[in-house]
């Protein structure tokens, strides 16, 4: 059935591209529905809610960065940026506003596909951690996780540090939640990125560090010696529940 099919929304001024991506995408059973402007697509990610969104990087009426930027305190999906730059600041750019993944022009079809499947298969995965993640010793709610003056609710997805509300990325959000779920345990840049991206840890991946960076600074972590999201060299990273 249709409505059993992802839904993708491909972000794409090149229409030749985008109706190549379009037709290999709806032969490989998704969905797919076309925006071609940077300023139309936050009003298409409202309406169609897709379960991913494939962005551009330089589009008309508002680039692809900015789009990401602007639709992540919202959107929960997955988003793959398109660049025809090879350049790592781009890469990190992208990963900081909240992209998923990064692919660079020209595109290789099964190189999207598995990018694509990759990004799916860790959302499912993602929502089975947050649905069975649960704490010794925390049997009352195990939505709920409290470490002296830090609140962290998985139903409503919002954070509190000392009664003062944190705005976290959707990202952000999950990464504080598996390493919470588990505080006190160290937890390897692989078994992170196994539960929130459904892959290995190639070795190359860099959007777990970015995001505990920014958590460590939003939630008053000091970013040279961290003592509450601690860093354990060559094994990963480790919530401390006592620091806070």
């Amino acid at each position: 059935m249709l409505a059993d099919k992802p839904h993708i929304l491909l972000v794409e001024d090149d229409r030749s591209l985008s109706d190549w991506i379009r037709d290999y995408l709806l032969a490989k059973g998704f969905q797919v529905s076309q925006c071609f402007r940077g300023d139309q697509a936050l009003e298409h990610m409202q309406r169609l809610k897709p379960q991913l969104v494939i962005l551009d990087g330089m589009l008309p009426g508002l680039d692809g960065f900015d789009v990401c930027r602007k639709a992540r305190p919202q959107y929960t999906g997955g988003i793959i940026m398109l660049t025809a730059r090879d350049e790592e600041i781009d890469e990190v750019l992208g990963l900081e506003l909240g992209a998923d993944d990064y692919l660079t022009k020209p595109v290789r079809a099964r190189v999207l596909l598995t990018r694509i499947n990759k990004t799916l298969n860790r959302q499912s995965n993602e929502v089975q951690v947050t649905r069975s993640s649960t704490l010794p010793g925390a049997a009352v709610n195990p939505q709920i996780l409290n470490f002296n003056g830090l609140h962290i609710d998985a139903t409503s997805r919002s954070v509190s540090l000392n009664a003062k509300s944190i705005k976290l990325s959707s990202k952000e959000f999950e990464v504080l939640w598996v390493l919470a779920v588990q505080a006190g345990t160290v937890i390897s840049r692989d078994s992170l990125i196994s539960q929130l991206r459904g892959f290995e840890y190639d070795g190359l991946d860099r959007s777990i560090d970015l995001r505990i960076s920014k958590l460590r600074r939003k939630l008053g972590d000091e970013s040279r010696d961290p003592v509450k999201i601690k860093t354990v060299w060559g094994k990963g990273y480790l919530f401390a529940p006592d620091a806070w």
